[in-house]
């Protein structure tokens, strides 16, 4: 099986092209990619996918919360079985890189296109599919949260972006509808196995020599917004002693996440990227101050013990400031164990192809770990050039990107036979 999949390969400059054409859309005055989820750039992003797959063939349904999935125009034969799925998300962090999410959409177009094209025998359908706002500038791994657990009105009505919008106005704006966005979970009978190429986003492939990674697992992920709420007052009249400072609080807090972190685990990470003062002003006492946080481990009660940990230290923080805590935590995406099999079928794609491959688990959260909770699910990773990610300076070399998308297609084709 493997090697009658290993005679189809992917168009690799055809592939390499898309992805230096998408890299220009959202190209911001820091040197990075800036196209946060139902932006004006992410919505070019989107019009040209869309054009991508016109020009193929292939047809596309957007489902309510703005995923797309893609399908051949083929497999009518086999159109109402579980399908095959693959893909990833073409929205980024502010000044981010050209390859995070962006390889796994294209290379997974890129094996529709060649299956339209070669039109191999299949038990099974094939799909591609672009997860809206990954990068959770709403919630954490948007998209594939709405497919794997769904989210009510009331909770899409409270979510706002890390610039202060609310998902509502921003999603009615880019021509959204807020009740099919709350009626978007899917039915996990519709889904066979789900494959997702990505960047390593770390060191270890580069470091080891080898061309694949087999993700093993996905480690949890939590997050939210601690608050402190503190009195404005005069910057000029008012005595040090008599201040309640909502940001002193919260740069208190920044100092303390490292010692939570070491509390927890020689693993667990806490990060804060985003910290609002109000009322913002040089010559006003902060009133209020808001940290956005993000915790990781690999096991789902340490993700517990790293929030209480950061409610403590933020308790213990507002009473020495005399300010109060609040905290708005997101529910806790769980680790996961990928699929033993998928990763048997990937290792022996990577093989088939000469290609040196290694099991390595993932400290970047992705939406395999929520379609993990639909199908069977495993990941194919590609070497980070210095194990960059998430800037401008993100790189993969384009013979890696080809190796990738070669070992996906194998492994996509594997999956939808019987």
């Amino acid at each position: 099986m493997t090697g009658a999949s290993a005679r189809l390969s992917v168009n690799g400059p055809r592939l390499i092209a898309d992805l230096e054409t998408l890299a220009q859309i959202g190209r911001g005055p820091g040197g990075g990619l800036d196209r946060t989820s139902f932006s004006a750039a992410d919505s070019e992003a989107r019009a040209w996918l869309l054009r991508r797959c016109a020009e193929a063939g292939l047809r596309v349904h957007t489902d309510g919360i703005g995923n797309f999935v893609m399908s051949p125009d083929y497999d009518a034969e086999t159109a109402g079985r579980p399908a095959v799925w693959s893909g990833s998300h073409i929205d980024t962090v502010p000044n981010g890189g050209d390859f995070d999410g962006s390889l796994g959409v294209l290379a997974a177009l890129e094996c529709l296109r060649r299956i339209q094209e070669e039109r191999p025998t299949l038990d099974r359908p094939v799909r591609a599919i672009m997860f809206t706002d990954e990068e959770g500038n709403y919630a954490h791994l948007f998209g594939s949260s709405a497919l794997a657990r769904g989210f009510s009105r009331a909770e899409l009505e409270a979510l706002t972006g890390r610039d202060g919008d609310r998902f509502v106005d921003t999603f009615s704006a880019a021509g959204g509808d807020l009740d099919a966005a709350a009626n978007t979970k899917l039915n996990p009978a519709m889904l066979h196995a789900t494959v997702e190429l990505h960047i390593e986003q770390g060191p270890f492939l580069e470091q080891l020599g080898h061309d694949i990674g087999v993700v093993t697992g996905i480690v949890a992920l939590g997050g939210g917004v601690v608050s402190f709420l503190g009195r404005a007052d005069h910057a000029g009249t008012t005595p040090m002693d008599r201040r309640q400072n909502a940001l002193t609080a919260a740069g208190a807090l920044l100092v303390a996440l490292p010692e939570v972190a070491a509390n927890v685990s020689a693993n667990a990470v806490v990060t804060s990227g985003i910290v609002t003062v109000e009322p913002g002003s040089a010559n006003v006492v902060p009133g209020a101050a808001r940290v956005t946080v993000d915790f990781r481990e690999a096991e789902t009660h340490l993700v517990s013990a790293l929030e209480a940990g950061i409610v403590a230290a933020a308790q213990d923080i507002a009473l020495r400031y005399g300010v109060q805590a609040e905290f708005d935590f997101e529910t806790t995406i769980p680790p996961v164990l990928l699929d033993n099999g998928i990763q048997t079928v990937i290792a022996a794609a990577a093989t088939a192809r000469g290609l040196s491959h290694s099991a390595l688990p993932s400290g970047a959260g992705h939406d395999s770990q929520n379609m993990a909770q639909l199908a069977p699910t495993g990941m194919i990773f590609v070497p980070s050039i210095d194990g960059r990610s998430h800037c401008p300076e993100e790189k993969t070399a384009w013979s890696d990107v080809e190796n990738g998308a070669n070992v996906l297609l194998d492994t996509l084709l594997n999956l939808a036979r019987d």
